[in-house]
């Protein structure tokens, strides 16, 4: 077999124990457009002398991309199937990113082995190859997947309205396929895409189409129930929509999907904004149950009252700050849930070793729309924005966040807008625990004015494998 990369992991628990990373790599991006959009390396190695700060920085010739939700070429989900041919005759390595523009819809590939400081781009995915192909546009997640790189899409061809899907991206060669879905019945909405690969099943979740979100948060869409509010159940071999399930029309914009790392799990949880009925955020559970799927809510987090005076133009009449659950995180081992609520500036750690009954451990603030909680290691600076996006090492023993949820929404829940920063916080793995790290802080001028979202790391990392053995 070709896949001998020796970060493909056959199980959890070899991910788990094998070499932690040295190496963060986070999209920066200039939400005005007009400075060249960014790679950025951070050192994660706490035996180095630059650990927390930035030591790499590769510029894209493009500004105005808003760079989203990347991941690699290749992962332990390529243990799963032969047949990988080799990449410019070497052996299938996770080697590259490809790194998707929402608003472009330009996708970049960066080679990160010759230097993994200072990765390389070596080639680019254009919007008309996407459009053209696939018959979508506004490119908004990739996984490294047993055939191909999937990659989610929120728009039709050239930016029209949908319906958004997946796309297939070769692993070798990063053209386009095709379209990914045979049968998509009516399925509509798209978002995140995830799968369970002994069953045979494909997820994705739904925000919205690129009309209801690039110009800010429309208080009409949300209160109208106009968002996405569905999980979507496929037949992996089949490329069909088997079953579809309503979360109900108040659970607006269903977000992140997190499935069992163990292979013979069926289970996985999904992230959901918000309740238009209290402002609240929730966690849903699905699980198999028979041949169907079941979907039901584990985790309720509560809107936090608050003084209209200290909120934005679009809270004051609620006179509350919704949590926002922008983003959730399953450790490799799938013992802990990470929650992250963008709005009021928490992260939340849970104990899901009993998944349908998740146990909250712990809570870091940092930021909020109201509290604007300083970071341990800067004390005398007010954050804007929240944990957002979230990464777990595969250890489980580091959890990395930044601060931007996406351009044009930032300032409607932070008019003043939400800065740049990336923290680190250090995450007790037998009780449950998280603490900041008050050296591990990469903030302002670090970023060069580019705001930041996700965060890979090098060697894989909680939400970027599949695996295909339990030992």
């Amino acid at each position: 077999m070709p896949a001998t990369d020796p970060t493909f992991y056959r199980s959890p628990g070899a991910a788990v124990a094998a070499a932690p990373e040295r190496f963060a790599y986070v999209v920066a991006f200039d939400p005005a457009g007009q400075a060249k959009d960014a790679l950025v390396v951070v050192d994660c190695d706490p035996n180095s002398s630059t650990c927390g700060h930035v030591v790499g920085w590769t510029e894209l010739p493009t500004a105005g991309n808003e760079l989203h939700h990347f991941g690699w070429n290749a992962c332990s989900s390529a243990l799963c199937h032969e047949g990988h041919e080799a990449h410019h005759g070497q052996p299938l390595e996770r080697r590259y990113l490809l790194v998707p523009g929402l608003r472009s819809s330009a996708t970049y590939v960066f080679d990160t082995k010759p230097d993994p400081r200072q990765p390389q781009l070596t080639h680019t995915i254009e919007a008309a190859e996407l459009a053209a192909k696939a018959g979508y546009s506004r490119p908004h997640t990739v996984h490294c997947g047993p055939g191909a790189i999937f990659m989610s899409a929120l728009g039709g061809a050239n930016g029209d309205d949908g319906p958004g899907g997946v796309a297939l991206i070769d692993h070798d060669t990063f053209e386009v396929i095709g379209p990914w879905e045979q049968d998509r019945g009516p399925q509509f909405f798209a978002y995140d895409v995830w799968w369970h690969l002994r069953y045979d099943t494909v997820l994705t979740s739904e925000w919205a189409v690129p009309s209801m979100i690039e110009n800010g948060l429309n208080l009409e869409d949300l209160l109208g129930r106009r968002f996405g509010h569905h999980l979507n159940f496929w037949s992996m071999s089949e490329r069909k929509l088997t079953q579809r399930v309503d979360l109900g029309d108040q659970h607006q914009m269903v977000l992140e999907l997190r499935p069992a790392h163990d292979p013979t799990k069926a289970f996985g949880f999904a992230g959901v904004v918000i309740s238009v009925e209290d402002l609240s955020a929730s966690v849903w559970l699905w699980h198999k149950n028979g041949v169907q799927w079941s979907v039901d809510k584990v985790i309720t987090v509560p809107a936090e009252p608050a003084d209209p005076e200290q909120l934005p133009p679009a809270l004051k009449p609620f006179g509350a700050v919704p949590p926002l659950v922008s983003d959730i995180d399953l450790s490799v081992d799938d013992r802990w849930l990470y929650v992250s609520c963008w709005g009021t500036g928490e992260l939340k750690q849970y104990d899901v070793g009993d998944p349908f009954h998740p146990r909250e451990t712990a809570s870091v603030r940092l930021g909020g729309i109201v509290r604007r909680e300083p970071h341990p290691g800067a004390p005398g600076l007010a954050l804007r924005g929240g944990p957002q996006m979230v990464e777990i090492s595969r250890d489980g023993r580091r959890v990395y966040v930044t601060n931007s949820l996406y351009a044009a929404w930032d300032e409607v829940f932070y008019p003043a807008g939400v800065g740049a920063w990336m923290a680190k916080l250090d995450a007790d793995v037998s009780a449950g625990g998280l603490t900041a790290d008050t050296g591990f802080f990469p903030h302002g001028k670090d970023f060069q004015g580019l705001r930041v979202h996700q965060i890979r790391l090098q060697g894989g990392d909680a939400s970027s494998d599949s695996y295909c053995f339990t030992t």
